[in-house]
């Protein structure tokens, strides 16, 4: 099913480490809004979508989203490479620290790991793609935010890529979901 190309999406490059940003940036490493949770979401919802562009689409944003997520890891280690314990501890990672030293662990920003009551799926299409255009404005409002909380041009960079992707990926649902009940109506589904 994939083919896997041994590089990021796009490239993620920082001008110097910044534990604080790193911790920040972990929302959308395990939140409920992040790429983990977007993209089983998604690989979950195509399932039980009534036409294959749907769930092409749904198969094609889910596993981007794994690319995403394979982005903000890079991140997370790139702004924790080298850190000093003084470092982390002026960060406030030092709880985290303490459990996983430097390690990517799919958890949030406040330190809450990932669970899988983060995906939505519901049965319903047009109920899931009406959610997954949710989940897409709540990650772009993400990506607005964390860009506002540094001043790394590199980093603000691969962060505005993530933006962009959000935005694009919620003007494809909203198609979708044009697509879906179009066949609904055709098929005298209420």
């Amino acid at each position: 099913m994939w083919i896997y190309e041994k590089k990021l999406e796009y490239p993620v490059k920082i001008s110097c480490k910044d534990p604080r940003m790193a911790k920040y940036i972990m929302t959308q490493l395990g939140g409920p809004d992040g790429e983990l949770s977007a993209s089983l979401r998604y690989l979950h919802q195509r399932f039980h979508m009534p036409t294959d562009q749907a769930k092409a689409l749904l198969t094609d944003i889910g596993t981007e989203e794994l690319a995403h997520w394979e982005m903000i890891c890079a991140m997370v280690h790139m702004l924790t490479k080298g850190a000093t314990i003084e470092e982390i501890k002026e960060s406030d990672m030092g709880a985290y620290y303490a459990i996983r030293d430097k390690a990517i662990y799919p958890a949030d920003s406040t330190g809450n790991p990932w669970t899988a009551a983060y995906i939505q799926s519901i049965g319903d299409p047009v109920a899931d793609l009406h959610e997954d255009m949710a989940a897409e404005q709540k990650a772009r409002a993400v990506y607005e935010q964390l860009l506002q909380l540094t001043d790394d041009p590199l980093l603000k960079d691969a962060l505005r890529f993530l933006r962009e992707r959000e935005v694009v990926h919620f003007q494809r649902f909203g198609e979708a979901l044009r697509s879906v009940e179009e066949y609904n109506a055709c098929k005298k589904f209420y």
